[in-house]
């Protein structure tokens, strides 16, 4: 690993943005923003954070839809979250506040946006010990003349303990000239962290990566971006530079599918060794830490250790933390038709009716004979 890079098994980015707008101009480039970004971000020679690390949340038309996905997001993340969005900046026809616009959205009338201290607020509910957000902004009309003096943006979006780095154009135009994939200042975000800075050093810290695009979009007479930051946080390390190195080698831990089939193997033989020797107990969070590790690309395996953990938890008379460990276990098995699905079933159903909830146990049971049916008939799972 690349010294000093944010590890991404514990970093967690969300990206969050709106092309279409039914009382705003539409913005085509952020779709392309948002799958390039993504992909940039999850690249293992630039940052490598796992897929299922990374969120987009795309076309959202309620604050719950924007926000929810952050606080997830920030919840997983001890290490680095990153937070960006790109689409309509709205300031209330009434007050200064800055909001970030839905798909129903309608200038002066903040009232349908996202109120800018909502995302605050779920971003600093993170434990990450670094905060990104990065706005790509257009604000149009009356929205434009309130902005003031030329960093009015960025200390109002400002976070502390956070770097916060914004777009801020003036109008829809300057951020998204026609005909290019990208919009202004995300187009030249991913060219830098793509192509990487030749005079850098081998990682890029924020600042570094703000200069490089402030440089760039000046030298197109662009709208330029502004940053504000506490506590020097810009000048950690953030990515790989591309530029220098071999390009072959990843920027940081990157668990594959190999590596995570390992570690729950291990985990379940030290597990089920403590358990021969009457260490039960001891078992139990040896269980618990595989499945919070876990990444998708194992499910199979991850359900056999939510069984053993329910098992263990069974024996241990804590049955309502069994019974919650099978319904997870049941959600992970629902579209899929195996034996390891139907064993789900039928001890979630045993544990339920046990606890008397036992229509609920009945339709568990009603699920595991459609899967059963659905699997001798050689259909594939319900949507």
């Amino acid at each position: 690993m690349t010294a000093d890079l944010p590890d991404p098994s514990a970093s967690a980015a969300v990206l969050i943005g709106t092309a279409g707008y039914l009382h705003l101009p539409q913005l085509p480039a952020v779709e392309s923003n948002l799958q390039d970004l993504a992909k940039v971000l999850r690249d293992s020679t630039v940052w490598g954070l796992p897929e299922a690390h990374t969120l987009t949340v795309a076309e959202p038309e309620t604050p719950a839809a924007l926000l929810d996905p952050v606080y997830a997001a920030g919840e997983r993340a001890q290490d680095t979250l990153l937070v960006y969005y790109c689409g309509h900046g709205l300031r209330d026809s009434e007050s200064a506040d800055l909001y970030v616009a839905l798909t129903g959205s309608r200038e002066g009338a903040g009232y349908t946006a996202v109120e800018y201290r909502h995302l605050r607020a779920a971003i600093l509910a993170s434990p990450a010990r670094r905060k990104v957000v990065v706005l790509d902004c257009c604000f149009s009309g009356r929205a434009a003349r309130t902005l003031g003096t030329p960093n009015a943006l960025a200390a109002q979006a400002g976070i502390q303990g956070a770097y916060v780095l914004t777009a801020s154009p003036k109008d829809h135009v300057a951020l998204a000239p026609d005909g290019e994939r990208h919009t202004a200042f995300t187009g030249e975000l991913l060219h830098v962290l793509r192509q990487g800075l030749p005079d850098a050093p081998e990682t890029l810290d924020l600042e570094t990566l703000y200069r490089a695009v402030d440089a760039r979009l000046g030298a197109r007479n662009r709208p330029r971006p502004q940053r504000s930051q506490e506590n020097d946080v810009g000048r950690l390390p953030l990515v790989r530079n591309r530029a220098k190195g071999d390009p072959g080698v990843p920027a940081g831990p990157v668990m594959d599918a190999e590596v995570e089939a390992a570690m729950i193997s291990s985990g379940l033989q030290l597990a089920r060794l403590l358990r021969s020797v009457g260490r039960g107990r001891d078992a139990l969070p040896v269980l618990r830490m595989i499945l919070q590790n876990r990444v998708p690309d194992a499910e199979g395996d991850a359900v056999i250790v939510h069984l053993e953990l329910a098992e263990l938890l069974t024996e241990s008379g804590l049955d309502d933390q069994a019974i919650e460990v099978l319904e997870n276990a049941f959600h992970l098995t629902h579209k899929r038709f195996g034996p390891e699905a139907l064993t789900v079933c039928r001890r979630l159903a045993e544990l339920l009716q046990s606890a008397g909830n036992h229509s609920q146990a009945c339709d568990v049971l009603r699920h595991a004979l459609d899967t059963l049916e659905r699997g001798s008939r050689g259909v594939g799972p319900a949507a």
